[in-house]
């Protein structure tokens, strides 16, 4: 059986056994984009930030919900074609389960009306118990051939948080999952209340502290990826001008990352006259053994495509145009009184 195509429920009603539709399944980008906003409401989307088992940090979740960073309206090429598969996976699921799905919307949790999630789709005949018609929903992914093998055993930590958030908000028992893998390969799995209890409270204290900074505006303190949080702030100040005065910690920091970037550079060297060493063994060879056991090989490999970007440029205007992108970057340059000088 395929995806129902009847009228929505009515905005306000409930439509799972602990949450009630504040925005129906046809609401546009823009209104989706305000209602996740609002009073500081915490969807699925956002957990697995708030747990560090996402792409973003904790910070990520707090600015953007107090509006500082700008509506992402465009979420890129994965987004855009898995919103355009959803439907198709959707009625696979339904067929090969011999069930039947509805669209529903942006749902919120009765008793607390923060807690929020987006159900992808509402299942009415549960195919793990048709005779007391159980009630549940289906989670749909589109994930690329590159991370298949996160998918081989049970779902990523990502997706995980994320449905046993939506299974607290909505009141489900379970939820099924449907994802497509590089386009041609599909795998579905079930996931439960039962032996998820202590994960699912560790989820909601984690997001009720995250609610309560949002509200007071007390962000939350800097965590998770370093790159991720340098992304953070480069988005939150696309536009640096001006000198900053600093206190007294600049000092802790810089010691900090002259310390490491020293210590990098050491560390390079070492890996190259390790090298040098390594292929000075070889004398003429390619590989080494160390007895019966294969210990290393220098072996040639395609490296990447080398472009003269000044001859492109003087001889094909047009290509250089056309093809090369040029972009800015920012990097920390520590002024002399502050930098190390490296011990020979």
């Amino acid at each position: 059986m395929t995806d129902l195509t009847t009228a929505a429920p009515t905005t306000g009603r409930r439509v799972t056994p602990s949450a009630r539709l504040i925005l129906p399944a046809d609401a546009s980008r823009a209104e989706w984009l305000a209602a996740r906003r609002a009073d500081g409401r915490i969807g699925s989307s956002d957990i697995a930030n708030i747990l560090q088992v996402g792409y973003g940090v904790p910070l990520n979740v707090y600015y953007d919900k107090v509006g500082d960073l700008p509506q992402d309206d465009d979420a890129g090429e994965p987004a855009l074609w898995g919103n355009l598969l959803e439907e198709t996976v959707a009625r696979e699921w339904a067929r090969r389960n011999r069930s039947v799905v509805r669209r529903v919307g942006l749902v919120s949790n009765i008793h607390r009306p923060w807690m929020t999630c987006t159900l992808d789709r509402r299942v009415l005949e549960c195919p793990l118990n048709r005779e007391q018609r159980e009630a549940c929903a289906l989670e749909i992914k589109t994930r690329n051939a590159f991370v298949a093998g996160k998918w081989v055993r049970a779902i990523p930590d990502d997706v995980l948080a994320q449905v046993l958030w939506q299974i607290e908000v909505t009141g489900f028992d379970h939820l099924h999952v449907g994802v497509l893998i590089g386009g041609q390969e599909y795998r579905q799995y079930v996931i439960r209340r039962v032996g998820h209890e202590v994960i699912i409270e560790n989820i909601v204290t984690a997001a009720a502290d995250m609610h309560e900074r949002i509200m007071t505006r007390r962000p939350p303190f800097p965590s998770g990826d370093p790159e991720r949080l340098v992304e953070l702030y480069n988005d939150l100040h696309p536009d640096r001008e001006g000198t900053v005065a600093v206190g007294p910690e600049v000092v802790e920091v810089l010691d900090r990352y002259e310390t490491h970037r020293l210590e990098e550079k050491a560390a390079k060297r070492g890996k190259d006259e390790a090298k040098a060493d390594a292929v000075k063994l070889l004398g003429g060879g390619e590989r080494a053994l160390f007895g019966d056991e294969p210990a290393y090989s220098y072996a040639a490999h395609r490296g990447r495509p080398s472009v003269d970007l000044s001859l492109l440029a003087e001889r094909w205007p047009d290509a250089y145009e056309a093809c090369v992108t040029e972009t800015t970057v920012r990097s920390i340059n520590v002024a002399s009184a502050f930098r190390k000088k490296e011990i020979a």
